[in-house]
């Protein structure tokens, strides 16, 4: 596989605070899923990639460009679409106005082609009735989907999209799915989430930051391989582990050394993904 992006040492401060501690990654066609706790820099690395935030050092190509370089930079915003996390629209514009005013940004400067491609958008997220609605106007999930929609303006060959299901009901992350799925037959889709399960439904690959480094790159079937024998069920709950729950069936789901009289359970990625947590989380104290 051919990197479309590659990310070299990539390094970020806040004050005294590191937030991305030298991150290497390769990001190829397909989606690409993004896991972590609040704090580990996802969206600190997203900025940098959709261009909105330059490294302290390090070095970023995507596309074959050089966000580094002005040229190059505009060359990638032109193929970039970017869904950040807090989009901030003008509560008085209309849906169609927003993304009108996208657009244009996008440099569509062609108000027929421009508009088809609004109503475009507009559709591929199911929100053509509301087209002429006001953005105050809208729930939670209304904007989040008018977010994803202005990063479809210009048919983009990169997506760096940040928490894109918050505030979406099922039946609208169903919908979700699979645009973005039809979308990485063609392009290179990376997206940041707390939701395993949308990086078991989606994603070809999965990258786990924490504390501002990546602790796995693989599969989601090799996040999940990560907690084979680790998972257990009992009737009781554990004594001295912090990592188990009751399930819905009253019996107790445990992460990490076998309780007394456990059986084994299969592991999922969720299961992974909090010991590789717990591990990195120790490491770094």
């Amino acid at each position: 596989m051919t990197p479309t992006v590659q990310v070299r040492a990539l390094t970020k401060h806040r004050g005294r605070t590191t937030v991305l501690d030298r991150v290497d990654l390769d990001i190829g066609p397909g989606v690409t899923g993004l896991l972590g706790p609040n704090g580990a820099g996802k969206t600190t690395l997203l900025r940098c990639l959709a261009t909105t935030l330059a490294p302290d050092s390090g070095h970023i190509t995507a596309l074959d460009l050089d966000p580094a370089h002005h040229d190059q930079r505009t060359a990638l915003r032109r193929r970039l679409g970017y869904l950040p996390q807090d989009p901030g629209f003008y509560p008085h514009f209309t849906l169609f106005e927003v993304l009108d005013y996208v657009a244009i940004l996008k440099e569509l400067t062609d108000r027929t082609t421009r508009h088809r491609e609004v109503r475009r958008v507009l559709t591929e997220v199911d929100l053509t009735p509301r087209a002429r609605t006001k953005v105050r106007k809208l729930s939670g999930g209304m904007k989040q989907r008018l977010a994803l929609a202005q990063a479809l303006l210009a048919d983009p060959d990169l997506l760096v999209l940040d928490e894109p299901t918050v505030g979406l009901d099922p039946e609208q992350r169903m919908r979700f799915r699979a645009l973005i799925s039809r979308l990485g037959e063609t392009r290179t889709v990376l997206l940041s989430t707390h939701q395993t399960e949308d990086v078991a439904a989606l994603c070809e690959r999965v990258i786990v930051m924490a504390t501002g480094k990546v602790v796995f790159t693989g599969t989601p079937d090799e996040l999940t391989a990560t907690a084979s024998g680790r998972v257990w069920t009992s009737d009781t709950p554990p004594t001295g582990s912090t990592l188990f729950w009751r399930t819905a069936d009253g019996r107790y789901r445990t992460l990490g050394e076998r309780p007394p009289a456990a059986t084994p359970a299969a592991p999922a990625i969720e299961d992974g993904y909090l010991l590789l947590l717990g591990t990195s989380t120790q490491a770094a104290a």
